[in-house]
């Protein structure tokens, strides 16, 4: 049966100062190599003059990918890719994925590989060496899959480990096996059959990853969640067969730090599956909603990141952990329901309910009182017609933060883009019966207005940034990853939280 969790998370990164030597190529499957435009490979490379005859093939540009065999028996694949100088984080990690994916394509039973990305200043060297190492973890790692194996083949190989020869010395490898294993773990998760990864499945999952990374976990109950008020979570989770449903409640402490308030908190939309509710997907709309709980892969995802490279950063994640159903107890349009900070809500479509469950979420998460709050989830489909899949949305009622999350997508090759947060649009959810319209009637500008919506549950003293996924998923994957779930997130957490320092 399909494991909860990645039963192998992606490759071991591995680096050595020195140049590949001729008797690496025994030992190796591929050896890769990416140069600038400019470059040449180095005449000092074993079997130099293949990589030579490769170079000469044609003028090098942008995005080439060159294939041949090196050593006498041609067991190693040669590869060799263009990148320009100035190319920035995702057009590098692109190019990183092309060259892999067709490298492995040549090898699918690859087991090791080296790469190396040599010349230039030490940014640019640090910069290309890591995408590699990145690519070669997404392209390699394999989704969970339920297919039936015939037990006389022989188990597909996978790969074991990445050789980065010229390490360059302010890269940190720890850094990056983290945040490549952490993106594998979000891509498992949220291409986890939704019979599979059920309510108790994902709290079982939860409960190992906690054991394994010295987390603490809580899980608040329908029960719980009664007595702390939070009717619109539970206004969605009515409509479950079971009274499964509840919120996870995740923290990392670095030593010395056991008490006291989180530095930041993450929170993350854990939709299992969205029928709609009453208001029913059609069959297309619907197919894919298993996916629907990425913004709690990428929050918990992240908090593990944080956990096995041992920040010195006090983190929590709060996850909301439902199904969207139909049934004789969902929830109906025009209900009224009050959120646990005594916010009434005007039910207006079922099908909104990501901003319901994370309402609550972000209310009772806010009580800690940490110094940022961080919101994952596949909210809108109107982030998607703004940006496409290629980029997420961003909003914060700090917008002075906004320059800061674009540095950070740029820099991580996430990329987002910042929206505006006006009051004004709140008279699109004016409600003469509550507080507040769960959604308007209409669509337009529905990323904004959900914005808006949840800043209601979040103090105006607490920063808070809010990221609609809408590259969450993309057919044909995007930039290094090759699958239609992205696992986007997990890098740009890191660069904000870690690079930009941004902690309240």
């Amino acid at each position: 049966m399909i494991s909860l969790l990645p039963p192998h998370s992606g490759p071991r990164f591995r680096a050595r100062e020195t140049a590949p030597a001729i008797t690496d190529l025994n030992n190796l499957d591929a050896l890769l190599l990416l140069l600038p435009i400019s470059g040449k490979p180095d005449s000092r490379l074993p079997d130099a003059a293949r990589w030579k005859s490769l170079h000469a093939q044609r003028k090098p540009d942008h995005g080439a990918v060159r294939l041949s065999t090196l050593g006498v028996e041609g067991q190693c694949v040669a590869g060799l890719a263009y990148c320009r100088e100035d190319a920035n984080a995702f057009e590098v990690l692109e190019l990183a994925g092309k060259l892999i994916k067709q490298a492995l394509a040549l090898r699918p039973r690859a087991t090791r590989i080296g790469v190396l990305a040599p010349g230039g200043g030490a940014a640019r060297r640090r910069l290309w060496q890591e995408a590699l190492c990145a690519a070669a973890s997404a392209q390699a790692f394999a989704l969970p899959s339920a297919k039936s194996i015939d037990k006389d083949a022989p188990a597909p190989a996978q790969l074991d480990q990445v050789l980065l020869f010229q390490a360059e010395a302010t890269l940190d490898l720890r850094r990056c096996q983290a945040a490549a294993d952490a993106g594998n773990l979000v891509r498992h998760l949220t291409a986890l059959p939704p019979n599979v990864l059920d309510v108790a499945g994902y709290r079982r999952a939860l409960g190992t990853l906690a054991r394994r990374h010295g987390l603490r976990l809580r899980w608040h109950d329908e029960a719980k969640l009664r007595r702390l008020g939070a009717g619109a979570f539970l206004a969605v989770s009515q409509g479950n067969a079971a009274r499964t449903a509840g919120i996870a409640q995740l923290s990392w402490r670095p030593r010395g730090r056991a008490k006291g308030t989180p530095d930041v908190t993450l929170v993350g939309k854990g939709i299992l599956f969205d029928t709609g509710g009453t208001n029913l997907k059609p069959h297309r709309s619907m197919l894919d909603m298993h996916t629907d709980m990425a913004g709690s892969a990428v929050a918990v995802a992240s908090l593990v990141a944080l956990a096995q490279l041992k920040a010195p950063v006090a983190a929590d994640a709060w996850l909301a952990i439902t199904e969207n159903n139909i049934g004789p107890r969902a929830y109906r349009p025009q209900d009224v329901v009050r959120a646990a900070n005594g916010t009434t809500i005007q039910v207006i479509h079922t099908d909104a309910e990501g901003r319901m469950v994370l309402a609550d979420t972000l209310a009772l998460a806010a009580r800690d009182k940490p110094r940022l709050i961080i919101d994952y989830a596949t909210l809108t489909g109107a982030c998607v017609y703004a940006l496409t899949e290629r980029m997420s949305g961003v909003f914060s009622n700090r917008e002075a933060l906004l320059p800061i999350l674009g540095a950070a997508g740029t820099a991580s090759g996430e990329r987002v883009w910042g929206f505006p947060l006006p009051a004004d649009f709140d008279s699109d959810i004016d409600s003469t019966i509550a507080d507040v319209a769960q959604c308007a009637v209409d669509g337009k500008g529905d990323h904004i207005l959900a914005a808006r919506f949840l800043k209601r549950f979040v103090p105006d003293a607490t920063p808070w940034v809010h990221v609609d996924l809408s590259s969450a998923t993309r057919r044909g994957g995007l930039a290094h990853v090759p699958t239609e779930i992205t696992g986007f997130g997990v890098r740009f957490t890191l660069s904000l939280l870690l690079d930009h320092k941004v902690q309240g």
